[in-house]
């Protein structure tokens, strides 16, 4: 494999199918719990128990993301690419480098994808080797240059 100039920074490729994904399943999400009659979304704050009041923080008031393979996907990844210092802190710094954590994070999806051989969808099973592959590349990329 050619190594990269000194001078130039590992780019980024981001698949932009899973982001696209992934923000169709958060326009439905929002649609449906802003549709009427969704009694489990909009429960009335007085039938929660305290205990339960007391548990939630602030911030989960915004609606989490479905259940799906490719959130879960898309979560361990973000998780690696924050580990290798590739996505900013709430204050657009760069988070700090973690190799190990960023390694364990790719092994994870290595591992997914040996488990669920041949259990998912031709969409799951390409994001799938699209994020390793992309991921690994990156690792490798730091790991060359520093």
């Amino acid at each position: 494999m050619p190594q990269q100039p000194a001078d130039e920074e590992p780019k980024l490729i981001i698949d932009e199918d899973w982001k696209t994904q992934v923000q169709r399943e958060k326009e439905e999400l929002k649609r449906k719990q802003s549709q009427p009659g969704e009694s489990d979304q909009t429960a009335d704050p007085a039938e929660v128990p305290s205990s339960e009041k007391e548990d939630k923080p602030k911030a989960a008031s915004q609606p989490l993301p479905p259940a799906t393979f490719e959130v879960l996907v898309s979560s361990l990844a973000t998780q690696a690419l924050a580990a290798m210092g590739l996505l900013p802190d709430e204050s657009d710094q760069p988070l700090p480098r973690n190799m190990d954590y960023a390694r364990h994070n790719i092994d994870l999806l290595a591992m997914l994808e040996t488990k669920t051989s041949g259990h998912l969808t031709d969409q799951e099973q390409q994001m799938l080797k699209e994020a390793l592959h992309q991921l690994r590349m990156l690792f490798v990329s730091i790991q060359n240059s520093g």
